[in-house]
């Protein structure tokens, strides 16, 4: 007999009876799963009472009010996690940027010798013959360097380095020819530290006689509206030492007098005169400058003559010439060629000098 709601021919083959619910199963695991769960009879007596309650996804039959607390309390546990994390990252980071290291502006003073007479005349060669830069040798090759063995915190190929990169530095800034004439500097400018480049700016565009900004402290410039230089072969002599400053820190100490033959623009060959520079210089690097093959300059002391104690010769040297005299002389003759004595006796002024130099000493590290 049919039930009612059936086909007329009955359930299809494979639907209906027992089979139609089997893959259905209501287990006691199902029903403890559920979202929703209906509330006892007792419980929807209350006033405003729901019909079901919601299950807690945390399982159980705890409800939202039970869930709550427990969810702000893990997110808080995370946060203070994450946060102690962080701090602790950033205090034992190992790759915290080391400070930055000052350099020092370059000090320097400049002090004109004057001559006792007459500036003697001639042809450069007679005239270096007849001079103590007699025994001098050319150019570059007077500029030699001491024999070089490692430090406590420095190899041997960095003493080499920084000695080398002095040498550079006094050849361009002392010989070379555009340099000499005010030409150029940037020869002078690609050796010097970084931060040290704009006090050479300052010191070329603005020169002034205060310790800081003279021109010819950084190199050596003759003013072209006085004399320019007769012959490039530049007699030079002078000594070189390094020795460390510090673990980081390793400097170089020059004292080279640089004899140059010159004369006024125009003038004849026979008419050159000999000009005299000494510059005693302090360099330093640091482990960057190594790498970067530039130094820093600390300090600079020259004496150059003949000159007239009234000239000013921070932007550039301006030489007497053959035959001139001095308006007035410095308080104390000073020697540049004795390189076995203490230079840094003038004043504000001194006395050209001519005796013979006395032996070079011992350079060494």
């Amino acid at each position: 007999m049919a039930v009612p709601g059936d086909p007329p021919d009955g359930a299809p083959d494979g639907i209906g009876g027992d089979d139609e619910y089997r893959s259905v199963v209501f287990d006691e695991d199902f029903v403890r799963a559920a979202r929703l769960q209906e509330f006892s009879a007792q419980e929807r007596m209350g006033e405003h009472a729901r019909a079901v309650r919601t299950r807690s996804a945390w399982g159980g039959g705890a409800g939202p009010s039970t869930r709550r607390p427990r969810q702000g309390l893990v997110l808080l546990m995370l946060v203070a996690f994450a946060f102690s994390a962080a701090v602790y990252m950033g205090l034992r980071h190992p790759y915290v940027p080391p400070p930055s290291a000052y350099t020092d502006p370059l000090t320097s003073t400049v002090v004109p010798l004057a001559p006792r007479g007459a500036v003697p005349g001639g042809r450069p060669a007679e005239l270096y013959a007849a001079s103590p830069a007699d025994g001098y040798r050319v150019g570059a090759a007077g500029i030699t360097l001491p024999a070089v063995r490692r430090t406590q915190h420095f190899t041997d190929t960095q003493v080499v380095t920084a000695l080398t990169t002095v040498k550079d530095y006094l050849v361009q800034s002392g010989l070379d020819p555009d340099v000499l004439s005010g030409a150029a500097a940037r020869p002078v400018r690609v050796l010097l530290d970084p931060d040290q480049q704009q006090q050479f700016d300052d010191s070329l565009a603005r020169p002034a006689p205060d310790g800081r900004h003279a021109a010819t402290g950084w190199l050596v410039r003759f003013d072209p509206a006085t004399a320019t230089v007769a012959d490039s072969r530049v007699r030079v002599s002078g000594t070189m030492a390094y020795a460390e400053a510090g673990p980081d820190v390793l400097e170089v100490v020059t004292d080279h007098t640089f004899v140059y033959a010159v004369r006024r623009a125009g003038a004849g060959p026979a008419d050159a005169s000999l000009f005299t520079v000494r510059r005693e210089l302090r360099l330093r690097f640091d482990r960057e400058d190594l790498e970067g093959r530039r130094a820093e300059l600390l300090d600079a002391y020259v004496t150059a003559g003949p000159q007239d104690c009234a000239a000013d010769p921070s932007a550039a040297f301006k030489p007497l010439l053959a035959g001139q005299r001095p308006a007035g002389t410095g308080p104390a003759a000073t020697d540049p060629y004795d390189t076995a004595h203490p230079h840094r006796t003038a004043g504000l002024c001194g006395v050209l000098a001519t005796a013979p130099p006395a032996a070079s000493p011992t350079t060494g590290s």
